[in-house]
């Protein structure tokens, strides 16, 4: 699961990473929560002429995944994440997985280990980022909800996996990420059929990112400073990585 991420990049190096035109200023954000406002890197209509980069558009959508068929979106669950392994099949997420797949830039995310409380041990948070900085595109899914009296709200959900063996001691999920070779194959929704994406929704590369332990201040969203990733000590490290191959089965709804 991924319930909080980071992005902390400078628009500019966005732009240049993801090849988005026309982004507007945004400042770093170091707590980004569900229900709060993400930015999603869509697919446009062609390529700006004379430019070298795609024709790409940043949008802000809430995080929280509404089904356009939904009623009423105060009676549906929350849906922050899809799983990659289900998402084709599952009547809240086909349609968006045919035609609005989305990149989510991130600087990295949060992730909690939750040890049994038959022990008597603590949660403990983990600021999970790329190995090698910069920024990473998470797999998302963009629907438009619309209401009796015609407003709309665009909403998204990230796509997970099973984590790999470096995730898998802090957490059984681990948010899928999209390469950048891959990022016109995944946002190309007008050729590229589902089926046709699913070999991009696995576990990345046990080695792609770096797990450190950090204070538990990111629980209250109200925390938003830079501090929320400084490094703690830890009473127990981890345990060591299980190398078998993760679990990619078909696996419930969350």
């Amino acid at each position: 699961m991924c319930g909080r991420y980071a992005l902390t990049i400078s628009p500019e190096e966005l732009k240049e990473i993801m090849g988005v035109l026309d982004l507007e200023d945004f400042p770093a954000r170091f707590n980004i929560a569900p229900t709060q406002p993400i930015l999603v890197v869509v697919a446009g209509d062609g390529q700006e002429r004379g430019s070298n980069l795609p024709d790409r558009r940043a949008l802000l959508v809430r995080w929280g995944f509404t089904p356009g068929w939904v009623k009423d979106p105060k009676a549906f669950p929350l849906l922050i994440n899809a799983r990659s392994e289900t998402a084709i099949g599952k009547a809240s997420f086909r349609a968006a997985m045919r035609h609005r797949r989305v990149l989510v830039p991130a600087s990295g995310f949060y992730e909690w280990h939750r040890p049994s409380k038959q022990n008597g041990e603590k949660s403990q948070a983990y600021w999970i980022k790329p190995r090698h900085g910069g920024v990473v595109a998470f797999a998302g899914l963009m629907e438009t909800w619309s209401s009796a009296d015609g407003s709309e709200v665009d909403t998204g959900a990230i796509l997970t996996t099973a984590a790999n063996a470096a995730i898998a001691p802090i957490h059984d999920r681990m948010p899928v990420v999209i390469k950048p070779e891959d990022f016109a194959r995944w946002l190309d929704c007008k050729t590229q059929e589902p089926r046709e994406v699913a070999d991009l929704m696995r576990p990345v590369e046990e080695d792609f990112f770096e797990a450190i332990p950090v204070s538990d201040k990111v629980n209250k969203v109200a925390n938003m400073g830079a501090d929320l990733q400084t490094p703690v000590p830890v009473e127990k490290p981890m345990p060591p990585a299980d190398k078998k191959k993760p679990d990619n089965g078909q696996l419930s709804f969350f």
